[in-house]
C-alpha cells in the first residue's frame, strides 16, 4: 500500500466542501467538529497512541455491493460474522452504504479504538487468497478527496475510496486494519466464485486472530 502523510494537504476556506454531480445536487460534508480540516498529526503519533491507549471499542465492517458475485464479499461476511458471540467491545456493522454517510455516522459520536475492515478488493493477486494489513495513509490531494467524495455520491461502494474519505476528515481510529480477499469473478449474481468462497472461513479466522490481539 502506498504510503505518507495527510498532513501537507491544504485545509479548505469554508467549513463546507461541496460536489457536483451531473445527476446530483450539491451535498456539504460537514468538518469534524473536534479537528477542522484534514486529518492532523503524523503516522508515527497514531502509532504512539496505538501502544499507549487501551482498546475498549473494536468495530468489525463489511464494505461491498449486494448481488455482484465476489464483490459481496464484505456484506456477506456481516452476517457470518453477527452468528458468533463476541466480547462486548466488539460490534459488528454493515459499512456498505458509502463514505459519505459512514463519514457522518462516525462523526455522530461513534468513538472507536480500532477498526477492521473486510472487503474484496483486486490488486491483481492469486484470486481468493486473503490478505492483513495495517491500513498507511496514502499522500492525497485535496481535488482526489473530491473524486472520493463524488463517486461515493453517485453510489460507488469502495473499500479504498471509503478509507481515503475517513482519513482524510480524521474520522478513522488509531488502529486501522484490513483483511480483504482477491476477487475472481464481479458479474451479477449472489454466489460466489469458488475459490472465493473457500476463503470465507480463512477471513474469519483471521478476524479473530485480530480482535484476540487486540484485546490482549
Amino acid at each position: 500500500m502506498p504510503a505518507g502523510s495527510t498532513t501537507d494537504l491544504p485545509v479548505p476556506r469554508s467549513r463546507d466542501v461541496r460536489v457536483e454531480a451531473a445527476s446530483q445536487v450539491a451535498v456539504p460534508i460537514v468538518w469534524p467538529e473536534t479537528r477542522e480540516g484534514p486529518a492532523a498529526g503524523s503516522l508515527e503519533a497514531a502509532s504512539r497512541t496505538a501502544v499507549t491507549t487501551a482498546v475498549r471499542r473494536v468495530l468489525v465492517a463489511g464494505v461491498g455491493y449486494s448481488n455482484l458475485r465476489d464483490l459481496s464479499v464484505g456484506p456477506a461476511l456481516v452476517e457470518r460474522l453477527r452468528q458468533r458471540p463476541w466480547p462486548a467491545s466488539v460490534e459488528v456493522e454493515d459499512l456498505s452504504y458509502g463514505a459519505v454517510h459512514v463519514l457522518h455516522w462516525l462523526q455522530e459520536g461513534q468513538r472507536l479504538d480500532a477498526l477492521i475492515l473486510l472487503g474484496a478488493t483486486a490488486r491483481g493477486r492469486e484470486p481468493g487468497s486473503t490478505h492483513r494489513y495495517p491500513w498507511v495513509a496514502p499522500a492525497v490531494t485535496a481535488d482526489q478527496i473530491q473524486e472520493r467524495v463524488a463517486e461515493a455520491v453517485t453510489g460507488v461502494i469502495s473499500l479504498d475510496g471509503l478509507l481515503v474519505v475517513l482519513g482524510y476528515f480524521g474520522a478513522l481510529p488509531p488502529r486501522v486494519t484490513i483483511i480483504e480477499v482477491e476477487p475472481r469473478d464481479d458479474d451479477w449474481g449472489p454466489d460466489f466464485s469458488d475459490v472465493v468462497d473457500r476463503a470465507l472461513d480463512d477471513v474469519e479466522r483471521l478476524v479473530e486472530d485480530e480482535i484476540e490481539g487486540l484485546l490482549a
